[in-house]
Protein backbone atom coordinates (compact mmCIF):
# COMPACT_ATOMS: atom_id res chain seq x y z
CA UNK A 1 0.00 0.00 0.00
CA UNK A 2 1.02 3.60 -0.50
CA UNK A 3 2.18 5.74 2.43
CA UNK A 4 -1.11 7.64 2.77
CA UNK A 5 -3.98 5.14 3.07
CA UNK A 6 -6.81 7.62 2.42
CA UNK A 7 -8.12 8.28 -1.05
CA UNK A 8 -7.97 11.77 -2.49
CA UNK A 9 -9.54 13.14 -5.67
CA UNK A 10 -6.07 13.62 -7.18
CA UNK A 11 -4.76 10.07 -6.87
CA UNK A 12 -7.59 7.71 -7.85
CA UNK A 13 -9.34 6.37 -10.93
CA UNK A 14 -12.79 4.74 -10.88
CA UNK A 15 -13.24 1.57 -12.94
CA UNK A 16 -16.88 0.61 -13.59
CA UNK A 17 -17.25 -2.88 -15.04
CA UNK A 18 -20.37 -4.43 -16.58
CA UNK A 19 -23.11 -2.51 -14.80
CA UNK A 20 -25.53 -3.77 -17.43
CA UNK A 21 -29.11 -4.95 -17.05
CA UNK A 22 -28.47 -8.41 -18.48
CA UNK A 23 -25.92 -9.07 -15.76
CA UNK A 24 -27.97 -7.41 -13.04
CA UNK A 25 -30.66 -10.02 -13.73
CA UNK A 26 -28.26 -12.59 -12.31
CA UNK A 27 -27.56 -10.74 -9.06
CA UNK A 28 -28.87 -12.60 -6.03
CA UNK A 29 -26.54 -11.28 -3.34
CA UNK A 30 -28.36 -8.00 -2.66
CA UNK A 31 -31.40 -5.93 -3.59
CA UNK A 32 -30.95 -4.86 -7.22
CA UNK A 33 -32.57 -1.46 -6.81
CA UNK A 34 -30.30 -0.66 -3.89
CA UNK A 35 -27.31 -1.86 -5.90
CA UNK A 36 -28.17 0.50 -8.75
CA UNK A 37 -28.80 3.40 -6.35
CA UNK A 38 -25.44 2.81 -4.69
CA UNK A 39 -23.67 2.71 -8.04
CA UNK A 40 -25.37 5.92 -9.20
CA UNK A 41 -24.20 7.53 -5.93
CA UNK A 42 -20.64 6.36 -6.63
CA UNK A 43 -20.76 7.73 -10.19
CA UNK A 44 -22.08 11.06 -8.89
CA UNK A 45 -19.27 11.10 -6.34
CA UNK A 46 -16.67 10.64 -9.07
CA UNK A 47 -18.23 13.49 -11.04
CA UNK A 48 -18.39 15.91 -8.09
CA UNK A 49 -14.76 15.25 -7.16
CA UNK A 50 -13.55 15.07 -10.79
CA UNK A 51 -12.19 11.54 -10.40
CA UNK A 52 -11.49 10.03 -13.84
CA UNK A 53 -13.84 7.20 -14.78
CA UNK A 54 -13.11 4.23 -17.04
CA UNK A 55 -16.15 2.20 -18.09
CA UNK A 56 -16.07 -1.27 -19.62
CA UNK A 57 -18.95 -3.42 -20.87
CA UNK A 58 -19.25 -6.87 -22.39
CA UNK A 59 -21.72 -8.60 -24.71
CA UNK A 60 -23.72 -5.38 -24.88
CA UNK A 61 -25.19 -6.23 -28.31
CA UNK A 62 -26.08 -9.85 -27.72
CA UNK A 63 -27.14 -10.22 -24.08
CA UNK A 64 -26.10 -7.73 -21.44
CA UNK A 65 -27.28 -4.45 -22.94
CA UNK A 66 -25.52 -1.09 -22.59
CA UNK A 67 -24.31 0.51 -19.39
CA UNK A 68 -27.45 1.09 -17.33
CA UNK A 69 -29.00 4.41 -18.39
CA UNK A 70 -29.24 5.76 -14.83
CA UNK A 71 -25.46 5.42 -14.52
CA UNK A 72 -24.72 6.66 -18.05
CA UNK A 73 -26.89 9.73 -17.42
CA UNK A 74 -24.61 10.67 -14.53
CA UNK A 75 -21.40 10.05 -16.45
CA UNK A 76 -22.52 11.88 -19.57
CA UNK A 77 -20.14 11.47 -22.49
CA UNK A 78 -17.76 9.03 -20.76
CA UNK A 79 -17.27 6.26 -23.35
CA UNK A 80 -17.55 2.54 -22.69
CA UNK A 81 -14.82 0.12 -23.71
CA UNK A 82 -16.48 -3.01 -25.07
CA UNK A 83 -14.54 -6.23 -24.57
CA UNK A 84 -14.90 -9.96 -25.20
CA UNK A 85 -13.17 -11.48 -22.18
CA UNK A 86 -14.30 -11.52 -18.56
CA UNK A 87 -11.14 -9.86 -17.24
CA UNK A 88 -11.09 -6.15 -18.09
CA UNK A 89 -7.38 -6.08 -17.19
CA UNK A 90 -6.70 -8.39 -20.11
CA UNK A 91 -8.34 -5.92 -22.50
CA UNK A 92 -5.64 -3.75 -24.07
CA UNK A 93 -7.88 -0.69 -24.47
CA UNK A 94 -9.08 -0.70 -20.85
CA UNK A 95 -5.61 -1.22 -19.44
CA UNK A 96 -4.13 1.43 -21.74
CA UNK A 97 -6.74 3.98 -20.69
CA UNK A 98 -6.03 3.40 -17.00
CA UNK A 99 -2.29 3.62 -17.65
CA UNK A 100 -2.77 6.86 -19.61
CA UNK A 101 -4.57 8.45 -16.65
CA UNK A 102 -1.50 7.54 -14.63
CA UNK A 103 -2.97 7.09 -11.16
CA UNK A 104 -1.97 4.12 -9.02
CA UNK A 105 -5.09 3.89 -6.84
CA UNK A 106 -7.97 2.10 -8.50
CA UNK A 107 -11.55 2.18 -7.22
CA UNK A 108 -13.56 -0.72 -8.65
CA UNK A 109 -17.31 -1.29 -8.99
CA UNK A 110 -19.00 -3.92 -11.09
CA UNK A 111 -20.96 -7.05 -11.88
CA UNK A 112 -20.57 -9.92 -11.27
CA UNK A 113 -18.34 -10.09 -8.22
CA UNK A 114 -17.23 -13.66 -8.86
CA UNK A 115 -15.60 -12.88 -12.22
CA UNK A 116 -15.75 -9.47 -13.88
CA UNK A 117 -14.96 -7.69 -10.61
CA UNK A 118 -12.52 -10.09 -8.97
CA UNK A 119 -10.47 -10.89 -12.07
CA UNK A 120 -9.34 -7.30 -12.88
CA UNK A 121 -8.90 -6.56 -9.18
CA UNK A 122 -6.54 -9.51 -8.72
CA UNK A 123 -4.70 -8.61 -11.93
CA UNK A 124 -4.33 -4.93 -10.99
CA UNK A 125 -2.99 -5.90 -7.58
CA UNK A 126 -0.43 -8.13 -9.26
CA UNK A 127 0.64 -5.12 -11.36
CA UNK A 128 1.25 -3.04 -8.24
CA UNK A 129 -1.93 -0.96 -8.06
CA UNK A 130 -3.65 -0.09 -4.79
CA UNK A 131 -7.18 -1.37 -5.33
CA UNK A 132 -10.33 -0.35 -3.44
CA UNK A 133 -13.40 -2.49 -4.07
CA UNK A 134 -16.69 -0.67 -3.46
CA UNK A 135 -18.45 -3.76 -2.17
CA UNK A 136 -21.95 -2.32 -1.96
CA UNK A 137 -21.82 -1.40 -5.66
CA UNK A 138 -20.90 -4.97 -6.64
CA UNK A 139 -23.27 -7.89 -6.93
CA UNK A 140 -22.82 -11.64 -7.10
CA UNK A 141 -24.95 -14.56 -8.15
CA UNK A 142 -25.46 -15.62 -4.53
CA UNK A 143 -24.69 -14.02 -1.20
CA UNK A 144 -22.15 -16.76 -0.46
CA UNK A 145 -20.28 -16.51 -3.76
CA UNK A 146 -20.24 -12.69 -3.54
CA UNK A 147 -18.82 -12.88 -0.02
CA UNK A 148 -16.21 -15.46 -0.99
CA UNK A 149 -15.09 -13.33 -3.96
CA UNK A 150 -14.73 -10.28 -1.68
CA UNK A 151 -12.72 -12.34 0.79
CA UNK A 152 -10.40 -13.60 -1.95
CA UNK A 153 -9.75 -10.06 -3.18
CA UNK A 154 -9.17 -8.79 0.35
CA UNK A 155 -6.76 -11.63 1.08
CA UNK A 156 -4.83 -10.66 -2.06
CA UNK A 157 -4.52 -7.06 -0.79
CA UNK A 158 -7.61 -5.20 -2.01
CA UNK A 159 -9.31 -2.79 0.40
CA UNK A 160 -13.05 -3.26 0.89
CA UNK A 161 -15.07 -0.07 1.14
CA UNK A 162 -18.53 1.41 0.46
CA UNK A 163 -19.71 4.22 -1.78
CA UNK A 164 -20.47 6.40 1.25
CA UNK A 165 -17.01 5.87 2.71
CA UNK A 166 -15.49 6.82 -0.65
CA UNK A 167 -17.52 10.05 -0.71
CA UNK A 168 -16.66 10.98 2.88
CA UNK A 169 -13.02 10.09 2.31
CA UNK A 170 -12.82 12.38 -0.71
CA UNK A 171 -14.67 15.22 1.04
CA UNK A 172 -12.99 14.69 4.42
CA UNK A 173 -13.77 18.23 5.60
CA UNK A 174 -17.24 19.73 5.28
CA UNK A 175 -15.69 23.19 5.03
CA UNK A 176 -14.39 22.31 1.55
CA UNK A 177 -16.91 24.56 -0.12
CA UNK A 178 -16.07 23.64 -3.72
CA UNK A 179 -17.51 20.14 -3.30
CA UNK A 180 -19.79 20.66 -0.29
CA UNK A 181 -23.09 21.16 -2.13
CA UNK A 182 -22.52 18.29 -4.53
CA UNK A 183 -21.41 15.85 -1.85
CA UNK A 184 -24.27 16.79 0.44
CA UNK A 185 -26.82 16.35 -2.35
CA UNK A 186 -25.55 12.82 -3.01
CA UNK A 187 -25.79 11.91 0.67
CA UNK A 188 -29.32 13.30 0.92
CA UNK A 189 -30.45 11.38 -2.17
CA UNK A 190 -28.78 8.03 -1.54
CA UNK A 191 -27.64 7.58 2.08
CA UNK A 192 -30.88 6.61 3.77
CA UNK A 193 -31.26 7.84 7.33
CA UNK A 194 -28.02 9.79 7.23
CA UNK A 195 -29.29 11.69 4.23
CA UNK A 196 -32.64 12.28 5.90
CA UNK A 197 -30.80 13.72 8.89
CA UNK A 198 -28.76 16.09 6.76
CA UNK A 199 -31.88 17.32 4.99
CA UNK A 200 -33.62 17.82 8.34
CA UNK A 201 -30.69 19.76 9.73
CA UNK A 202 -30.64 22.00 6.70
CA UNK A 203 -34.36 22.74 6.71
CA UNK A 204 -35.26 22.73 10.40
CA UNK A 205 -32.32 23.53 12.62
CA UNK A 206 -31.38 27.20 12.70
CA UNK A 207 -28.97 29.08 14.97
CA UNK A 208 -30.64 31.01 17.76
Amino acid sequence: MTEHPLLSPQDATLLIVDHQAGLAFGVGSTDRQLLVSNTVALAKTAKVFQVPVVVSTSASKVYSGPLMPTIQNVLGEVPSFERRNMNAWEDDAVRAEIAKIGRRKLIVSGLLTEACVSFPVLSALADGYDVFVVADTCGGVTADSHSLALRRMETAGAVMTSWLQVLLELQRDWTRRETYDGARAIVEAHAGGYGIGLAYARDMIHPI
